[in-house]
């Protein structure tokens, strides 16, 4: 090929004519067959022009004629991919890395793959292993955060994305992407400012126009939501629809129907929808909260039982392992530190009360939220979104063979020193901390790392949140979560059960080696008597004035996004929505009851139809 064909191809390319490009291209190769370069450049016109059927031969025309070269083999994959052929991608994929195992756009590419296909670990496997060659590029990090984050691996996620302001601004996709994750993080704020960023860059880019329009309603910003979707659909009836956005615009507004009290319309809304994917348990989640309300109960449990089938599929990609006949149900529960190991724990200095956190703690939907947004409205306290940093404080010392809980005893004062020092950065990263204020960690299933939390805060005062367990089985069941341990736990209404049993237990039994500083809230007694509990709540932090507690909702709604399933319970007043919901469900209960019982009795709680 001359020098001056080329050079009309590439100038063809440089000014977007791609179909001139490839006849250029075609018309060279009839006089020189063969030729590398011309084969590239046709199969990448082919490519850019999406006609990935006729690109594909050409791709692997250049893989058979240079078998030793990775780019080219890499780029058959490419096309076998974009053609649909997936497991002939994967394996032309390996085929390219064997020639080059350092090519992190070819692990890339098979990472993406692998998530595609929804073989989350081998995905994230994949793409840390392109992290490790290349740290320092943002989409790789970018990449690996998503895998991780489909392992529900969270950590992980916050640890890859950290420098993400840095990277500002992103090429339109992959900040996107970097939206989506921040999102799943909670930082609702950096996720609309991310989409409003890359949509005044590219104002056409729908999956950011539809994101945005969801973060609006999630900030409470409802009539934002309502315009931005619009908008939208105005640009869609120029356009030709596109069902996916159809379906998705659909839901936005079954939520904001359902957001203003509407719920007939938001259910003829999502029926007529219907699921986004195939796998779209959320679609379920939601219809099924929607004929609760609407009273039909049958509907919901159908949903759920729908909802939670589908879950389940993910989950055994997600944590194969915790499917094993002999695994527990949850974890955390297994160990128990008894009187006699408490003993053996050197005694250690530690901060007093008012100078370690007031944790809040509780069965998953026992009221921990309503108690968090009430104790963060008072001015002498401060409260952020949950996060599991005990689960990753005993991270860190896994990687030194330590086992939680049966080496409690092996911590030093400098080691829980150095243990406070880590909560404390930790906290400082997701919440622009006031120091004159006593911070307020509410994640309910701490009540399973009392050993530790106790070890590092043995003065502080904890608040267990109770609620009907037949209601706090309900609500679990209803909500979609992303734990994996909660997702799992939620699969039938005995597994739950048996959770809540353990879960409760392992509380009770360290309850009675620490003896730590516990005030029992009812949510009942709660809702009943709002100024008198919040004045006992206030009483034992030691706080002389609880009056700020009660503007607990307006102060929800000034803080726009609240990460919790009950954002939208807890900007509306204290009201006795929530009691007894359990009754009306008490045949698709009663199978759990029994395994409950033990647990109704030491709470004093009955199941007899209450007055």
């Amino acid at each position: 090929m001359t020098t001056q064909a080329k050079q009309r191809i590439l100038e063809a390319f440089q000014i977007g004519q791609l179909a001139e490009a490839e006849q250029l291209a075609r018309s060279q190769l009839e006089q020189q067959g063969g030729d590398e370069d011309l084969l590239f450049l046709l199969a990448l016109s082919l490519q850019q022009q999406q006609k990935f059927q006729e690109a594909l031969p050409v791709y692997a025309e250049l893989a058979r004629l240079f078998p030793e070269n990775s780019l080219h083999v890499g780029n058959h994959a490419t096309a076998l991919r974009d053609a649909g052929a997936l497991d002939e991608a994967e394996e032309a994929y390996r085929v390219s890395l064997r020639l080059d195992p350092a090519n992190t756009e070819q692990l890339l590419n098979l990472g993406m793959l692998q998530l595609q296909q929804h073989r989350f670990i081998e995905a994230r496997d994949t793409l840390l292993d392109a992290f490790a060659i290349e740290p320092d590029v943002p989409s790789i990090r970018i990449h690996a955060a998503r895998a991780c984050a489909a392992c529900r691996d969270d950590q992980r996620v916050d640890e890859l994305l950290k420098p993400w302001r840095s990277w500002l601004p992103l090429e339109p996709d992959e900040q996107f992407e970097l939206a989506m994750l921040q999102l799943m993080l909670g930082d609702a704020n950096s996720v609309q400012a991310l989409l409003e960023d890359l949509l005044m860059r590219m104002p056409s880019h729908l999956q950011a126009q539809l994101q945005l329009a969801s973060v609006y309603e999630r900030v409470n910003q409802l009539d934002l939501a309502e315009a931005r979707l619009q908008e939208i659909e105005a640009g869609q009836r120029e356009h030709e629809s596109d069902d996916t956005v159809r379906r998705e615009i659909a839901h936005q507004r079954a939520t904001l129907a359902v957001r203003r009290g509407d719920m007939a319309a938001g259910r003829a809304l999502l029926e007529l929808a219907g699921p986004r994917t195939p796998g779209d348990y959320t679609h379920y989640f939601i219809l099924a909260g929607v004929c609760d309300k609407l009273g039909d109960l049958p509907g919901a449990l159908r949903a759920l039982e729908s909802a939670h089938a589908l879950q389940a599929e993910e989950m055994r990609a997600v944590v194969p392992d915790r499917y094993a006949p002999d695994a527990p149900i949850i974890p955390t529960a297994v160990g128990r530190v008894t009187a006699q190991d408490f003993r053996a724990w050197p005694t250690l200095s530690a901060p007093d009360a008012s100078h370690s956190p007031v944790f809040i703690v509780g069965f998953p939907r026992s009221g921990t939220t309503l108690l968090e947004q009430m104790l963060d409205a008072h001015p002498k306290l401060q409260s952020m979104d949950e996060r599991p940093f005990f689960n990753v404080l005993v991270d860190r010392l896994d990687d030194h063979e330590f086992q939680f809980p049966r080496d409690m005893y092996k911590l030093d004062q400098r080691d829980c020193d150095e243990l406070r020092k880590a909560y404390v950065s930790m906290v400082c990263t997701k919440v622009p901390r006031r120091w004159d204020t006593q911070l307020v960690d509410k994640n309910p299933l701490n009540m399973l790392w009392l050993p530790m939390i106790h070890r590092l805060f043995p003065e502080a005062k904890i608040i267990l949140a109770l609620r009907h367990p037949c209601d706090v089985l309900l609500s679990n069941y209803m909500q979609n979560f992303r734990s994996t341990v909660l997702a799992m736990a939620c699969e039938s209404l005995p597994q739950l059960a048996r959770a809540y049993v353990t879960a409760m237990e392992c509380w009770l039994d360290h309850v009675e080696v620490f003896k730590p500083n516990v005030f029992i809230s009812r949510y009942e007694e709660l809702v009943a008597d709002t100024v008198g509990q919040t004045r006992k709540i206030a009483e034992f932090i030691g706080l002389e004035d609880a009056s700020a507690m009660l503007n607990f909702d307006q102060h929800a709604r000034d803080k726009g996004y609240i990460a919790t399933p009950s954002y939208a319970q807890v900007i509306v007043p204290v009201n006795r929505k929530g009691l007894n919901r359990w009754v009306r469900y008490r045949e698709a209960l009663a199978p759990a009851l029994p395994i409950l019982q033990p647990m109704l009795d030491h709470w004093g709680y009955s199941v007899d139809a209450p007055v």
